[in-house]
């Protein structure tokens, strides 16, 4: 009797966890943006993988450009840069149309693609999100510190930046539809909406950049976030601070 009960036992366990393996692919091929072996859409949801299948967008220009015309991005396309050891050869500037809804503002800032496709995303499924439910006014404009820039990283002298490739952009305020403006600089540190609106939205570019450093960080970054695309491999190092 104990071995046929320790037999019916073992075959219940088995049968449970095929049911859980069984539940657990399923609910993957309902939601593709969690696994890492499918194609990247940024019209999908954001993902277990998205940041990571972003970032490998890194010298695909055509293959990323493709993405953000399927995904309604409107852009033009900006010449090929080589100054040294910094330039770009995927560089556009993202057009004030199509499914986007919030300009950059200085306009026409020139960025790398992946950048591109990364701050769509951040807008649709992060930005606007937050503002809504946060600040009660959708984001109309995001204030922006520069992109490409020749330079190393703020303290050495030989790291290379990643404005130097165009795959960064320093965000530095949000403009509200009522006219209201958050600021990195004053509204950042308390608990009340605008800076929990700051702190979302920093947090959900985690999900989609390779590299997000905020004025938590340091004093370098009091006034801004740094947001960029380096390449560092499909399981290469991620930085959110």
């Amino acid at each position: 009797m104990a071995a046929f009960r320790s037999a019916a036992l073992a075959v219940l366990i088995a049968a449970l966890l095929l049911v859980l393996i069984l539940a657990a692919i399923a609910g993957l091929r309902s939601n593709p943006e969690d696994l890492p072996w499918t194609p990247l859409h940024l019209s999908q949801p954001v993902g277990l993988f998205t940041g990571r299948k972003l970032a490998g967008l890194h010298d695909k220009g055509p293959k990323c450009e493709k993405l953000l015309t399927e995904a309604g991005v409107r852009f033009e396309t900006a010449p090929p840069i080589k100054d040294g050891i910094c330039g770009y050869t995927d560089g556009l500037r993202l057009a004030a149309s199509g499914a986007r809804r919030i300009v950059l503002a200085p306009a026409d800032p020139v960025m790398a693609c992946p950048v591109a496709a990364g701050l769509a995303m951040w807008e649709w499924n992060i930005v606007q999100p937050a503002a809504q439910r946060y600040l009660g006014a959708p984001v109309v404009a995001i204030e922006q510190l520069g992109t490409y820039n020749c330079r190393s990283i703020r303290g050495s002298a030989t790291a290379l930046s990643e404005h130097g490739s165009a795959d960064a952009i320093d965000v530095s305020a949000f403009r509200l539809a009522d006219g209201t403006r958050i600021t990195l600089s004053d509204d950042w540190k308390g608990d009340g909406p605008r800076a929990t609106f700051l702190h979302t939205v920093r947090n959900g570019a985690c999900k989609l950049f390779s590299t997000v450093l905020s004025p938590e960080y340091n004093a370098a970054h009091r006034n801004h976030l740094h947001l960029d695309q380096a390449a560092r491999g499909a399981m290469g190092w991620r930085a959110c601070r």
